[in-house]
């Protein structure tokens, strides 16, 4: 039997288990996909030691994806452009390791917003941290003109800015709406909005109708933001998508068959965020 984890400090809120188990049943392979909390200081044994563990490889969240990245033997073009991790597997002897994150945020948006480049303004992201790397690099891969960071500590932008180049371009936090008007999406990276608290303080008047409003944020399903998008006219993208998109690439590596998102899947998702409300 083929085992897979996820490891995380904490790790009680994960709800990766339930997406590879969903995938196990439905494929009827002899694997399991459990939890781990492992701390800070115990990654790097932990990581070292997959194999006499058992594992076929892992899953990673935070606070542990940098330090999985400078661990692995292998890294993919993924992992080395967002500088961290999420996905660990053993190939010949050596720890591979990949970012999923960028494939689960670009799949989901091609699949909820088909036409979200429908003009060429800009793409505008809000945050600075791992999620907003990985979410840069897709846009940039996608053919985005120009990708507009806006963070409370304009420092933080501008490091990632540099990272990816002239494409990417950093603007003052209190800029965010105005310098958003004309884009082709705009992305939250933030924590603001999850489990419902904190606001944006987006102003989506005036926007371009054609815009389209992203949350990577997913409890709650409609966060602030997606709903006063909505209220604009503007078409909106939460967050479970990336969640469920992410995983893919791991289960395949783990158990090696490629796994399909499917509504059924999706709406037990939504029914495990909505019944615990965390």
């Amino acid at each position: 039997m083929k085992r897979a984890c996820v490891i995380g400090w904490p790790i009680e809120h994960s709800r990766s288990p339930l997406i590879h188990g969903y995938w196990l049943m439905k494929y009827g392979i002899d694997g399991s996909y459990i939890k781990e909390a492992v701390r800070p200081d115990e990654v790097a044994d932990f990581l070292r030691s997959l194999d006499r563990r058992g594992f076929v490889g892992c899953n990673v969240t935070v606070p542990h994806k940098e330090l999985a990245y400078a661990i692995a033997d292998e890294r993919e073009a993924s992992a080395r452009a967002v500088q961290a991790a999420n996905t660990l597997w053993l190939e010949g002897g050596k720890l591979h390791a990949a970012n999923t994150d960028t494939y689960g945020f670009m799949t989901n948006l091609d699949h909820a917003a088909p036409a979200w480049k429908a003009h060429d303004g800009p793409a505008c992201v809000l945050g600075a941290g791992g999620a907003a790397r990985a979410i840069v690099h897709g846009l940039l891969e996608a053919g985005v003109d120009e990708v507009r960071i806006f963070n409370r500590t304009r420092q933080r932008a501008e490091v990632l800015a540099q990272t990816f180049g002239p494409r990417v371009k950093v603007f003052d936090w209190d800029a965010r709406s105005e310098a958003s008007r004309e884009a082709c999406v705009l992305v939250n990276t933030t924590a603001a909005g999850l489990k419902g608290a904190g606001s944006l303080g987006m102003v989506f008047a005036g926007f371009n109708p054609a815009c389209v409003v992203a949350d990577i944020v997913y409890v709650p399903l409609e966060t602030e933001l997606l709903v006063e998008a909505r209220g604009e006219g503007l078409r909106t993208v939460d967050g479970l998508g990336m969640l469920l998109y992410q995983a893919v690439p791991g289960f395949e590596k783990w158990f090696g068959v490629r796994p399909q998102v499917t509504d059924e899947l999706r709406a037990i998702l939504i029914a495990d965020v909505e019944g615990k409300k965390c």
